[in-house]
């Protein structure tokens, strides 16, 4: 069923490739301050799925709504309520990190001066990297300049494919802390992980996808005591191994 008041609403998404079928009627949703965490076996589907939320990929069936608008039919004002994390970041070769987030700001008509721009600089351990390119970080260094550009217009929905990839112990850390604030704040967020006790330090809820289709929709501890049948305490990795291998 979906949430009225959602910020997300995924219903019967399906999404086929000539005659693959990568995603199969998912249908789920994500309120406002909501940590969901969409995880799977390796090919199950997630990646796709996130990518036809953001409007990467255009579903084959069924729709996406960010924030009440059509991520196909309402394309720039869904997209300008949320903010996309792919697993590899996408950067500008010859822009330095400041030109980067100015560029964005410039796009999203949101202010651009260094009074906006400092403070994501100092949150992301990117201000002694300003004036630098691409090809002058690391890969951690990367995906916070990514994760910066998609924190500036302060959108509403969040999706993370893979957040953590590359970060030092103490970037890791500090990613957290800027994903719970902001959630905290109101943002709906997804998050996609392979890390699964990372999944249940962050996130309300768990959705698993196999072979493309939705297995499980629930609250985390709900779900632990469903498939442990309360006999005993399970981690979300021991649930997601018994479920995913039960045939069904």
């Amino acid at each position: 069923m979906v949430l009225a008041m959602a910020s997300i609403e995924v219903v019967n998404l399906t999404k086929s490739y000539d005659s693959f079928v990568a995603v199969r009627g998912i249908s789920f949703s994500v309120a406002p301050g909501e940590v969901l965490g969409l995880v799977g076996p390796n090919g199950a589907g997630k990646t796709t799925t996130l990518r036809a939320m953001a409007g990467v990929h255009r579903p084959t069936d069924g729709y996406v709504r960010i924030c009440g608008k059509d991520i196909v039919e309402e394309p720039v004002e869904a997209k300008q309520q949320l903010a996309f994390f792919p697993d590899e970041p996408r950067l500008f070769d010859y822009l330095t990190v400041e030109e980067h987030l100015q560029f964005i700001a410039g796009i999203y008509k949101v202010p651009g001066d260094r009074a906006h721009i400092d403070p994501l600089l100092e949150e992301m351990e990117l201000t002694d990297k300003r004036a630098a390119i691409p090809s002058e970080l690391s890969r951690g260094m990367k995906q916070k300049l990514m994760i910066a550009c998609g924190f500036l217009h302060q959108p509403s929905v969040l999706i993370f494919d893979e957040p953590l990839t590359g970060l030092d112990p103490l970037g890791i850390r500090r990613m957290k802390e800027s994903i719970v604030r902001r959630s905290k704040e109101g943002a709906a967020v997804i998050l996609s992980s392979h890390l699964l006790h990372l999944v249940e330090e962050l996130c309300d809820t768990v959705a698993i996808i196999r072979a493309g289709a939705l297995i499980a929709h629930e609250k985390i501890d709900d779900l632990k005591w469903k498939i442990a049948q309360g006999k005993s305490e399970l981690s979300l990795e021991e649930a997601f191994l018994r479920i995913t291998a039960d045939p069904q």
